[in-house]
């Protein structure tokens, strides 16, 4: 990715639903300790249509959620591309197109999508629940999935 070019990193979940929150929690804490020029941070808990909305406009965009897998281990932390792409808890919902969907139909619209999407999804517990605060393994892990996470942006901007 080129330093020059207008990027996003957008967390996405709800901060009141336990682990569900971590991507917005991720997505704050990198603009406090390690702010990006020409980057902006922002937080949503949309999904489909709605995201390709918030996107358009940008050449990079990093995505960071929530993901439950069979046997995942909490706070691990999986990257994806557009080319690999593995159902987060919000890029992919039932009440609406799927976000791969939504950035196919887009670039047919002729709208501009950008063209390096990453998703970092971190792997979870709880997710249905009420409480401001994460489950007890994904807490102990935090600081390290911003440490994983930073780097992994580091990486990618060159």
């Amino acid at each position: 990715m080129n330093n020059n070019k207008k990027k996003l990193i957008l967390g996405l979940g709800n901060d009141i639903l336990m682990d569900d929150g971590v991507g917005p929690r991720v997505v704050r804490k990198l603009e406090e300790k390690y702010p990006l020029p020409g980057t902006e941070y922002r937080t949503a808990s949309l999904g489909g249509m709605d995201i390709v909305e918030l996107i358009s406009g940008y050449e990079w965009v990093v995505f960071i959620d929530a993901i439950k897998t069979k046997n995942g281990i909490p706070g691990t932390v999986y990257e994806f591309t557009t080319a690999d792409f593995k159902e987060t808890l919000h890029l992919t919902t039932i009440h609406d197109i799927s976000f791969l969907s939504a950035i196919q139909l887009e670039k047919q619209l002729g709208l501009h999508i950008p063209k390096d999407i990453h998703v970092f999804a971190i792997e979870i517990i709880e997710d249905q629940v009420f409480g401001e605060n994460f489950s007890p393994p994904l807490q102990e892990r935090f600081d390290q999935i911003v440490e994983e996470i930073h780097t992994k942006i580091q990486s990618l901007i060159g």
